[in-house]
């Protein structure tokens, strides 16, 4: 990043984004304890494995940094500080919002930002507020 360009905004992928890795924690921890009750084996594996659900989806979370600056939107990894895909402010053609009902009631979505040249789009996924975070990239464009 250049000494010039503020970062505006900057965010991870909301906790909801994970939400069906919760629900299989969930699951998994619950059997674990109902084996534990019944006095059967196996219930270790089983609260072992909820456990490494939900790290998985802590470090997945951290993965991805999203960076809204005052030249362009950028996915940097979390974990090494490398920009993973950018795009300037200036080439973005459109923006679009890409949510299912479960999205909906999450208050989550997807983020495609389109440029101007013919390369893949920037997706910015599991967004908190979405449609907030669009008017917010609408606004930075010249």
């Amino acid at each position: 990043m250049s000494g010039t360009e503020k970062v505006t905004w900057q965010a991870y992928p909301s906790w909801n984004q994970f939400a069906w890795l919760f629900m299989v924690s969930l699951a998994a921890g619950s059997r674990g304890l109902q084996l534990f009750r019944l006095g059967l084996d196996g219930w270790g594996i089983w609260l072992s494995g909820a456990a490494a659900l939900l790290v998985c989806a802590a470090a997945l979370r951290r993965w991805a940094l999203y960076l809204l600056t005052s030249t362009r939107v950028v996915i940097r990894n979390g974990y090494t500080g490398t920009d993973i895909q950018t795009i300037a402010l200036d080439d973005i053609r459109e923006i679009t919002l890409s949510q299912g009902p479960v999205a909906q009631f999450l208050n989550i979505g997807t983020l495609m930002i389109h440029p101007k040249s013919e390369s893949r789009p920037l997706l910015l996924q599991g967004v908190h507020d979405p449609e907030v975070i669009k008017t917010r990239l609408e606004a930075h464009r010249p």
